[in-house]
């Protein structure tokens, strides 16, 4: 396919020079020598420097399709994802950031219940395969001979407004939390248009201020895809450790707000870090069609802005329906690598797409890490009027609040006595 339009070119050259047979097989001949040349570098490439790639939904696609039973599925081969462990191999990915992600219908309610499921489904499926590893260090990811697995959170609403819970879910092997996802939380603002709940006029509160800090002391990337343009500003300005975009694309290419705007790029160049680029559909072309071509256009004008070392790639598999001609799934990726490699991309530039910036990344988020490693954990709490809801409990006052006791518990309706009665009694 990447052949069809230089031979097309070719031909109506030699017709227009009016061109012998021989002559124009000579020309055919060292078009596909050339283009053979091209997919053995890009292939010789990959070998050397395997994708880190920076966002998959496949859990999710788990949970949905098979109720997050592994027991019934073979990860090696499946039929109603773009992800699987065949075509991982056969698209040459070295490691991936597998999305812990629940709804924003959660937020309130049980998100963290449900984010600790995803959690759980990752973990299982990178022990009980042998070609996966799960990892939770630069180093680890630079060592392992396996595909890597890293766990990242997305959505602000998984840790409910806790830094404990922030902090636990550390321990657990999250070393990514986008901020966001298309529903405000608390603290933080989406760039969703469709989804607002948590309206406020500040774009990141002083609590939002407490869990970027604690995230850079902890060691944990800060994802800003899905946060909006003034918080994702208000964080660049605030945090000790480069962040990540883990799946987003150019805003000048296609005007979606989903997409990072030039001033944010500059803003990133100088934090040191990552615009990882989104292949959906919508998001390079804003439209439904697009082609390997339109995704290179991204990285062109990304690279343009904030530098070559500013990019990395998040294809968002398993999260969207509808990627580019090409691009169909993971194992495609050798193609957008060819198609960079033919505009004059160097293979030192392509080394740093395909893994360096986001493992230079990373190793600066563990070195800020260990630079606060004298720092106390965060003990600053949300304030109640911020989170208040129905059944979000206190324990200091011991009851949990009157709307979540009329609605769910079964004595909500017992006088006030004898309830204090029953729940210290029993």
């Amino acid at each position: 396919m990447l052949l069809l339009n230089p031979l097309q070119s070719l031909w109506t050259a030699w017709q227009s020079q009016g061109c012998t047979v021989t002559s124009l097989l000579v020309i055919v001949l060292l078009a596909w020598s050339s283009s053979t040349s091209v997919e053995q570098k890009t292939l010789d490439l990959m070998r050397r420097e395997p994708l880190i790639d920076g966002h998959n939904d496949l859990a999710l696609q788990l949970r949905i399709n098979y109720n997050n039973r592994l027991s019934t599925i073979n990860l090696h081969n499946l039929s109603k994802t773009h992800t699987d462990i065949e075509r991982l191999k056969a698209g040459h990915v070295g490691a991936q950031m597998w999305s812990a992600y629940v709804l924003c219908s959660s937020q309130d309610k049980d998100a963290v219940r449900l984010t600790l499921e995803q959690i759980d489904v990752i973990k299982r499926m990178c022990s009980n395969y042998e070609e996966l590893e799960l990892v939770t260090s630069s180093t680890a990811v630079r060592e392992t001979k396996k595909i890597g697995c890293l766990i990242a959170i997305e959505g602000g609403h998984s840790i409910d407004s806790s830094l404990p819970a922030l902090r636990m879910f550390y321990d657990l092997g999250v070393r990514s939390l986008a901020l966001t996802h298309t529903c405000n939380t608390p603290w933080a603002e989406t760039s969703s248009t469709s989804h607002r709940v948590h309206q406020r006029d500040i774009s990141l509160t002083e609590f939002g201020k407490e869990v970027v800090k604690e995230m850079n002391r902890l060691g944990m990337m800060i994802d800003l895809s899905h946060s909006s343009v003034s918080t994702a500003r208000a964080v660049l300005l605030i945090s000790r450790a480069p962040v990540i975009f883990s799946h987003s694309s150019a805003s000048a290419v296609c005007n979606n707000p989903r997409n990072v705007p030039d001033d944010l790029l500059q803003l990133l160049k100088g934090n040191g870090g990552i615009v990882m680029v989104n292949l959906y559909s919508r998001f390079v072309a804003c439209g439904s069609k697009a082609n390997i071509a339109t995704v290179a256009d991204h990285f062109d004008h990304i690279k343009k802005i904030a530098g070559p070392e500013s990019i990395g790639i998040g294809g968002d598999y398993d999260g969207a329906r509808g990627f580019p001609e090409g691009l169909e799934d993971v194992s495609k990726y050798p193609a957008l690598i060819q198609e960079l490699l033919q505009r004059d991309w160097t293979e030192q530039e392509l080394a740093g797409v395909l893994r360096g910036n986001f493992l230079r990344v990373f190793e600066q988020v563990e070195r800020v890490r260990d630079e606060l490693q004298a720092e106390p954990a965060s003990e600053k709490e949300i304030s109640l009027k911020e989170v208040d809801n129905p059944c979000r409990s206190n324990l200091r006052t011991l009851l949990p609040s009157s709307g979540c006791l009329s609605r769910h518990h079964p004595s909500a309706s017992l006088p006030l006595p004898l309830l204090l009665f029953f729940l210290i009694v029993f």
